[in-house]
């Protein structure tokens, strides 16, 4: 069992952050769109501080493997903000706009519990931080995946197509695997040590603010 494995096991709120309403009414289609709006506007300046997360792991970094470990991150991160542009044009938002939007509290609650993660804490603890992120939207798009053979008009295709796409899902599955690799020890050697009660306590923390990420956006209504 690797170390996501375990921490998803031991962390409740993983499953309420994954199958979440605002997830669950996406799936179905049924999530209204200023709702959607209002969480993308709020996803691109998420994405911004998590950008900076990236470069603070390079900061971190030990190695140079490490190093390139946090730019492919990095880069990632970019370009996932491609879609957020792109979507947000259409509704007549400029990058100027997007760029000056207010973050919401929730917004500002994880991005900063992450940054502050990471400045107090080693390049392990600071990736735990950001995992549910990416590994979560990863199984997030693969759960919602099936809902677009369902409905070829569905109004949330591109959203979906995103985070199920082979882009995504492989960078995933290598941070799965640097979480390992960091770690440096079998994960089942830590169950029930200090390290293994802090890692999980930011794992549990960072995946409750992600959900709470996706209530703030049904809150807008």
């Amino acid at each position: 069992m690797n170390l996501l494995e375990l921490l998803k096991q031991d962390a409740p709120e993983w499953d309420a952050y994954i199958h979440h309403k605002f997830v669950e009414d996406l799936g179905q289609g049924t999530l209204p769109l200023p709702v959607f709006q209002d969480y993308l506007v709020q996803d691109y300046l998420f994405l911004v501080q998590y950008a900076r997360a990236n470069a603070l792991a390079a900061y971190k970094a030990r190695t140079l493997g490490e190093v390139e470990s946090a730019a492919q991150g990095l880069s990632a991160t970019i370009h996932e903000t491609n879609l957020h542009r792109r979507l947000t044009e259409r509704w007549g938002i400029t990058s100027e706009e997007l760029d000056s939007a207010p973050e919401k509290q929730a917004t500002v609650a994880y991005t900063r519990y992450v940054l502050d993660t990471g400045m107090a804490g080693d390049l392990l603890e600071l990736q735990i931080a950001l995992a549910p992120c990416q590994i979560g939207y990863a199984e997030i798009g693969t759960y919602l995946e099936p809902k677009l053979a369902a409905d070829p008009d569905h109004p949330y295709a591109e959203w979906i197509q995103e985070y199920s796409g082979d882009d995504f899902q492989n960078q995933a599955k290598y941070m799965t695997s640097l979480l390992d690799d960091l770690l440096a020890t079998p994960a089942t050697n830590i169950t029930g040590t200090k390290r293994y009660e802090r890692l999980l306590d930011i794992f549990r923390t960072a995946t409750r603010l992600e959900a709470d990420f996706w209530q703030q956006a049904l809150d807008s209504q």
